[in-house]
């Protein structure tokens, strides 16, 4: 069968893969070399030295643009060096339009590393994409979004955003860690870039940190490519052998990312000493209809804010968790607590981290796949 024809459960597996060559090794074996060997100058296999590629790499990355359903696929050694790969594409005076709840790495690699280059950033709210129109200017180069968004989990309309990239001939880049191609394929949608922190979902064991970026333009691909090699923000064999097998059982753990997302969300919308759950699986979730037309599911990422909850409330909160892990990150097998204005979201001033809804109250959770039972005796004793 075509792969082109292969379901999603599928792609994880077999998408761009094929038996080793050398012995028919059905997992791609690591190819723990710098470099490799030429039979004249120039004369090789296909790889003569390991940042410019490297056969365990090339797996990953075919497999990466197989589930996303695109041309071309590259892994980097975090989500942060793929979007830097990103932003060099561009040159100073460019302007780049975003989500003025962006992740806080995103931001602090925006505001204090690329602005003094000339680039310049605007943070907006993106829930109403026809309000983007705007702020977009004939500097506008790249439209960047994530959707959901973290951490508050609003609902971006891509297909909505994609038309108006279009339109002014600026690119559209999207984040989709917190939803992976299991939930939404931004490609499919009119994005033009597709961007992953691996680390999370794709890897979804908390050992290993990547990034990946998918395309489907060649231009576009051959410019990341270049980019890529050029600043040398390439994962290693190792790294990329562990995400592979990690995204083998992508499928299988985002269904019950899935539905322990949900029991937890209910839960937690019901309970009398929480004020707010922001998950886009809630009916009167802002673009809920919207989440429900480009997801094929809601995921398992949720925050909420607790009633009459200040900074020191929700850190006792987060502090007493015992099968939800008070760390960084989102994604793994186990469930994860995070309190963004301390932890992911810390690099943003506290004025802006507020006005997009980031309050010290707030906390951020990663949903497992523990029993769900488990994880509501959890919360249910912390919050007391």
């Amino acid at each position: 069968m075509s792969e082109k024809k292969l379901k999603f459960n599928s792609k994880t597996i077999h998408g761009g893969q094929n038996p080793d060559a050398a012995y028919g090794a059905v997992m791609p074996p690591i190819y723990q070399t710098s470099t490799y060997a030429q039979t004249t100058p120039g004369g090789h296999k296909g790889y003569a030295y390991s940042r410019s590629a490297n056969p365990t790499r090339t797996a990953l990355e075919n497999s990466l643009a197989s589930i996303e359903n695109g041309n071309y696929g590259l892994a980097f050694a975090s989500g942060i060096a793929a979007i830097d790969a990103v932003i060099k594409l561009l040159n100073p005076g460019d302007e780049v339009v975003s989500t003025n709840d962006v992740y806080g790495g995103s931001y602090r690699l925006f505001k204090q590393v690329f602005e003094k280059f000339g680039i310049k950033f605007q943070f907006i709210g993106m829930q109403n994409a026809e309000a983007i129109e705007e702020y977009i200017t004939e500097n506008t180069k790249l439209l960047w979004i994530e959707t959901p968004t973290n951490p508050m989990m609003n609902i971006i309309d891509i297909k909505a955003v994609s038309k108006l990239a279009r339109k002014h001939n600026v690119l559209l880049a999207v984040d989709n860690t917190f939803a992976t191609p299991y939930l939404q394929v931004p490609l499919d949608l009119g994005a033009d870039i597709v961007m992953h922190s691996a680390t999370k979902y794709l890897g979804g064991h908390s050992d290993v940190v990547v990034g990946a970026l998918i395309v489907n333009d060649k231009d576009l691909a051959d410019k990341l490519y270049f980019i890529q090699n050029a600043s040398g923000a390439v994962c290693g064999p190792m790294d990329s052998f562990l995400t592979l097998r990690g995204i083998k059982t992508l499928h299988v753990r985002m269904q019950r990312h899935c539905e322990n997302g949900k029991a937890i969300a209910t839960y937690l919308a019901k309970h009398p000493k929480i004020e707010k759950v922001f998950w886009p699986g809630f009916e009167d979730h802002p673009n809920h209809e919207i989440a429900k037309n480009q997801m094929s599911d809601f995921g398992g990422m949720i925050s909420f804010i607790p009633k009459g909850s200040n900074y020191e409330n929700a850190i006792k909160i987060v502090e007493k968790l015992q099968i939800f892990t008070l760390a960084e990150s989102l994604g793994g097998v186990e469930s994860l607590a995070g309190h963004p204005a301390s932890m992911t979201h810390a690099s943003i001033p506290k004025e802006e981290r507020q006005k997009s809804g980031v309050v010290d109250s707030l906390i951020r959770l990663s949903v497992g796949i523990e029993d769900k039972a488990d994880l509501i005796a959890d919360l249910e004793k912390a919050i007391g």
